[in-house]
């Protein structure tokens, strides 16, 4: 994978795209709905499907949502995960910028 240039900026390039291949195939499953119920029923079970190695299957089972983008993960595909178990897209940026929600909301949102 070559080397981000913009400092902690993980960037979709096509080394990173075909190293998330499988994770990013995962979470497109998500949106037929017996796959989210496999998924809800046995995460593990699920994941394994899709012989994703263990850092990816960490980084889903951890919702680590930076890690899943740093991994590959397209974050339009892998916010099919955060459905499931709702996370708001506010909760994921502020994780993404390695902020708590309530510094997010205020620094990069400029809400109170």
């Amino acid at each position: 994978m070559s080397e981000d240039r913009i400092p902690d900026t993980p960037i979709f390039d096509r080394a990173r795209q075909q190293r998330g291949y499988r994770l990013n195939k995962m979470a497109m499953g998500l949106g037929k709905p017996e796959n989210r119920a496999a998924f809800k029923a046995d995460e593990r079970a699920y994941l394994d499907r899709f012989c994703l190695t263990e850092e990816e299957i960490g980084a889903v089972m951890r919702r680590d949502w930076r890690e899943m983008v740093r991994l590959g993960g397209n974050v339009f595909y892998i916010l099919k995960i955060s459905a499931i178990d709702p996370a708001r897209m506010t909760e994921i940026g502020a994780h993404q910028a390695g902020m708590d929600h309530e510094t997010f909301l205020r620094e990069r949102l400029g809400k109170v």
